[in-house]
């Protein structure tokens, strides 16, 4: 399964607008941890490497030969220690933990989500309230083929305007947490092309 998803700002009445006819998946709550080199080599790349709830992590970019033109981010996650090691080119002797400090791979940010999950027709929305004082919406959809990818994109974004959702794309929480705590690894993400500043065309 691909997971292609965007974030977006809230305006005042958004949600209690949105939720009209969703359906409650449930709530949760998580703490995330990510990861990477000093020299930002996993972030540059667009690849997202975390614990949640102490469980690894790695959410790899389907897209990252298009990242300076997509609308929506586009991933593939790994579970499995193996994988995540195999992906990072690192070698496990004991654990992926271990081999991880071995590599001087450290974590730059912690963060504890609230989350409301809702669905609605075939789109995930993910209300989202972290402990640092940011909130965001998240749109998801899941597709079983890199085919499927386009349409889901070109979904999301209509959704998007036919529910008046802000025509300005928001931040993920980590990107968030970048802006706001380490402002020299949120700009080398924008000088890599990882984040940019756009406004949909609605």
């Amino acid at each position: 399964m691909y997971e292609i998803e965007k974030n977006f700002d809230l305006r005042s009445g958004d949600k209690d607008r949105l939720l009209i006819g969703a359906t409650l998946i449930g709530k949760k709550s998580f703490t995330d941890t990510y990861y990477d080199y000093g020299d930002l080599r996993l972030t540059r790349r667009d690849y997202w490497l975390r614990t949640r709830n102490g469980k690894f992590e790695l959410k790899v970019p389907i897209n990252k030969d298009s990242i300076h033109d997509r609308l929506t981010d586009q991933y593939k996650e790994i579970e499995n220690e193996e994988e995540v090691a195999k992906c990072l080119n690192i070698k496990i002797e004991t654990n992926l933990a271990v081999a991880l400090v071995k590599a001087d791979v450290r974590p730059f940010a912690t963060v504890t989500t609230k989350r409301e999950s809702y669905k609605k027709n075939s789109f995930r929305l993910d209300f989202d309230d972290m402990d640092f004082g940011f909130t965001t919406l998240e749109v998801e959809l899941m597709v079983n083929s890199p085919a499927e990818i386009s349409q889901a994109e070109t979904r999301i974004i209509e959704f998007a305007k036919e529910n008046g959702i802000s025509a300005t794309l928001g931040h993920g929480k980590v990107i968030e947490y970048l802006f706001r705590y380490r402002p020299e690894h949120y700009q080398d993400l924008i000088d890599s092309g990882v984040v940019k500043k756009q406004k949909l065309s609605y």
